[in-house]
């Protein structure tokens, strides 16, 4: 094997892996068991005016993207996936969880109307 760009890129995902599924779980369990609703549909830093109503949709994005990639890391360590399955699972993975997540802060800060400036 020759180490290349393609084999650093490739450890480099397997790795970030690892805390990208801890962190996702870790999250879903605050949310689910602690009812910490401290990251939930944030925008900016700022958390919706409810929490509460959309703790469970983050709370299963979250949970649903930390078992997926905590199985693809299982898989890849019995060595039962090719490479190209498993980087297609954890790529697509990660792009649909921070999709979902910016489609929910979105949705629970829905948008407000400006208000006309009084003229001078």
């Amino acid at each position: 094997m020759v180490f290349d760009v393609s084999v650093a890129m490739t450890w480099i995902l397997f790795l970030a892996l690892f805390p990208m599924a801890f962190i996702w779980l870790r999250r879903a369990l605050r949310i689910l068991l602690k009812r910490n609703f401290s990251e939930v549909a944030l925008k900016r830093g700022e958390s919706p005016s409810n929490p509460a109503k959309y703790a469970p949709y983050a709370a299963m994005i979250n949970l649903l993207a930390g078992v997926l990639v905590s199985w693809v890391i299982i898989n890849i360590l019995m060595g039962w996936m090719s490479y190209a399955s498993w980087s297609a699972i954890a790529g697509t993975t990660i792009w649909l969880k921070l999709l979902a997540d910016f489609i929910l802060s979105r949705h629970a800060h829905p948008p407000q109307k400006k208000t006309a400036r009084a003229a001078d």
